[in-house]
């Protein structure tokens, strides 16, 4: 199991956890918010909001594995 997309794509199995490219977007409004002299640590902790499943379906197949059918439709399939 792994962290980024870029695994399922070398060959993992599963990856699960926070969408980074949507969890980057606030950062804008942070660094706007900062250059008109908020102070950084006063300002809020923001938790992931967009998580992803990706399955690779070959790597799964190779190790002799079925995955279920709730993770299946909800996954994102690699074939």
């Amino acid at each position: 199991m792994y962290y980024e997309r870029i695994f399922t794509d070398l060959g993992g199995l599963i990856v699960d956890g926070p969408n980074y490219f949507e969890d980057f977007r606030p950062a804008t409004g942070y660094i706007d918010r900062i250059l008109k002299g908020a102070k950084p640590g006063k300002l809020p902790v923001q938790a992931p909001t967009s998580f992803e499943l990706f399955i690779n379906l070959k790597t799964a197949k190779a190790l002799g594995l079925t995955i279920p059918q709730i993770p299946l439709a909800t996954a994102n399939l690699i074939e």
